[in-house]
């Protein structure tokens, strides 16, 4: 009897725990690709940005050039000078000239830094002008040839060419971005300052 009360007892347990779900599958893998670089590259408004950036970056360049030379002339002026003095200590009027060629290289190092800062912020800023645009218009282009992954063409080993879809991106992104504004960010919207400076 006890046998038939146990079976009994495990037919009833058994109906009484739901049968469970069947596992959802993930869906395959619909897959595009879009060579950002290029994007990044060809784009109307990146070209003109780049354009822009290029011309600060010289411009900043040619500015610590500007500072170096008289800092680089004067500062083998003292060397000579402290030199001819065969160890012996360095007048006041030498002294004065030191202190100011440091005060001068100070300055100059905190000129460039400044502009370099602005630099790295207007970066920032047309970036993250072009990515506001960029990523909905991947994910509509995803969606529209069917896919539901979209990658970096750097990021594959191998893929088919018919995955490609940089050149819809492309012309999505120029219509609906003609330009972008080359400014710094924001006053709090900075890029944090990298590292050992």
């Amino acid at each position: 009897m006890n046998k038939y009360t146990f079976g009994a007892a495990m037919a009833a347990l058994a109906l009484a725990i739901p049968a469970a779900a069947p596992a959802q599958k993930t869906p395959g893998a619909a897959i595009v690709v879009v060579d950002i670089e290029r994007v990044y590259q060809e784009c109307t408004a990146c070209r003109a940005a780049n354009t822009q950036l290029q011309t600060q970056l010289q411009q900043i360049q040619q500015r610590a050039q500007q500072l170096a030379q008289p800092i680089q002339t004067e500062g083998t002026a003292i060397e000579t000078a402290i030199r001819a003095l065969n160890g012996k200590q360095p007048d006041a009027a030498l002294q004065a000239r030191i202190t100011a060629l440091q005060t001068k290289q100070n300055q100059g190092n905190q000129e460039i830094q400044g502009r370099e800062q602005t630099l790295r912020s207007t970066q920032a800023n047309v970036a993250q002008q072009i990515n506001a645009r960029l990523n909905p218009i991947i994910n509509q282009v995803m969606t529209a040839r069917g896919a539901n992954l979209a990658l970096d063409v750097n990021s594959t080993l191998a893929r088919a060419q018919a995955l490609d879809v940089t050149n819809d991106v492309l012309a999505q992104l120029n219509q609906q971005l003609p330009s972008v504004t080359v400014a710094p960010l924001p006053q709090g919207q900075q890029p944090a300052r990298p590292q050992g400076r």
